[in-house]
């Protein structure tokens, strides 16, 4: 279910083919298109994470990011073997557990937002009702 997870099938945003979820959330940050190339472009998804901390962030991030995740999943688990994997997890709660202390995105040390897990969970959902 990571974001780093090199995906079979390209995840295309405006034309562009992005290799991770990762790749694409780090690349929507900015308004410039060549920016977003050049993220797509990175070998790994860790490149495209520092490269998303080098970008110049568009004025509205904070206000959009819950929702760029959420239709990166939706692409994501368009594919059927992720769609199928995320659907066996039935009703489980699911928590972004990290180590490095992300507490936006994840729970660290049982301290956390966990907005990947609950859009993972609204990703489930929608996925559940429509399959």
């Amino acid at each position: 279910m990571s974001n780093f997870y090199m995906l079979p099938t390209p995840i295309v945003v405006e034309g562009i083919m992005f290799p991770s979820t990762e790749h694409a959330y780090q690349a929507m940050k900015s308004l410039d298109r060549d920016d977003w190339v050049r993220i797509s472009q990175l070998a790994t998804p860790n490149e495209a994470k520092r490269a998303g901390r080098k970008l110049k962030i568009r004025a509205d991030w904070d206000d959009i990011k819950l929702d760029v995740m959420s239709q990166l999943l939706r692409h994501k688990f368009v594919i059927p073997s992720l769609r199928e994997k995320l659907l066996k997890t039935g009703d489980a709660v699911l928590v972004e557990g990290n180590w490095w202390g992300d507490t936006y995105w994840g729970v660290c040390k049982g301290v956390g937002e966990n907005h990947l897990g609950k859009l993972l969970m609204v990703t489930r959902s929608y996925y559940q009702n429509t399959v």
